[in-house]
């Protein structure tokens, strides 16, 4: 997956203010010290990227702190694992992301690991035709099967097909999908996840930590623990 413009803007002025620090100090006093930081850096090309991905991740931490809760709230239905969990993983998914499918596995292993974890799913439908299969996904979540269209439609990639295995009431189905409160919800979904300067799917908030990517069950495992209490 390419870097973001973000990500890019923020390395190139990061190498700009970095060399041009650098070479102010040069000019000024041309002292062995100044040659041999500019010498790590350039041996070490691989510290800016991390010093990029640092600074971003503390500055979707502090967009996360001033939303409030709302991003942690499901729409009816529309969670896995343990409804009442107090341990919470959040997803932004679309069900065209070959890495949202790749990461079910991770998601259903971290839910079979811990009884207490709750995962709030946010329909976040940016490929193209996703849209049909999200509105229907949260449809599920109203007639309580939300679980079973979700990882039927990733498994099948066939919206009618999936609502078929769920065994979903498909004029409540169809009803629900094309209502107000569905468009609603994809529509904060949206803002939601452009809040956090998430770029793509899947992209996730870890206990309190905003992670984009398919990053896998370690990683998310490894967030959602450090944010228990001490």
């Amino acid at each position: 997956m390419p870097p973001s413009p973000l990500r890019q803007t923020l390395l190139t002025a990061l190498v700009a203010l970095v060399f041009g620090f650098l070479g102010a100090a040069l000019w000024s006093y041309a002292g062995l010290a100044d040659n041999r930081t500019r010498a790590f850096l350039l041996a070490n090309p691989d510290m800016l990227p991390q010093m990029v991905e640092a600074y971003e991740a503390q500055e979707a931490e502090k967009r996360l702190a001033d939303m409030g809760g709302a991003v942690f709230e499901p729409f009816p239905g529309v969670v896995l694992g343990n409804p009442q969990g107090s341990k919470v993983l959040v997803e932004f998914t679309d069900y065209n992301c070959p890495y949202c499918e790749a990461s079910l596995k991770d998601v259903s292993r971290l839910v079979a690991d811990d009884p207490d974890l709750k995962v709030v799913i946010r329909e976040w439908p940016i490929f193209e035709g996703s849209d049909r299969a999200s509105r229907m996904a949260l449809a599920a979540g109203l007639q309580g099967k939300y679980r079973a269209f979700h990882e039927a439609m990733f498994r099948l990639g066939d919206v009618e097909a999936a609502a078929a295995a769920a065994g979903l009431d498909m004029a409540r189905a169809e009803a629900d999908a094309a209502s107000e409160a569905v468009s609603g919800e994809i529509a904060n979904n949206l803002e939601l996840a452009r809040a956090l300067g998430f770029t793509g799917t899947p992209a996730w908030i870890a206990g309190n930590k905003p992670i984009g990517g398919a990053v896998g069950h370690d990683k998310l495992k490894a967030a959602l623990d450090e944010s228990e209490p001490g």
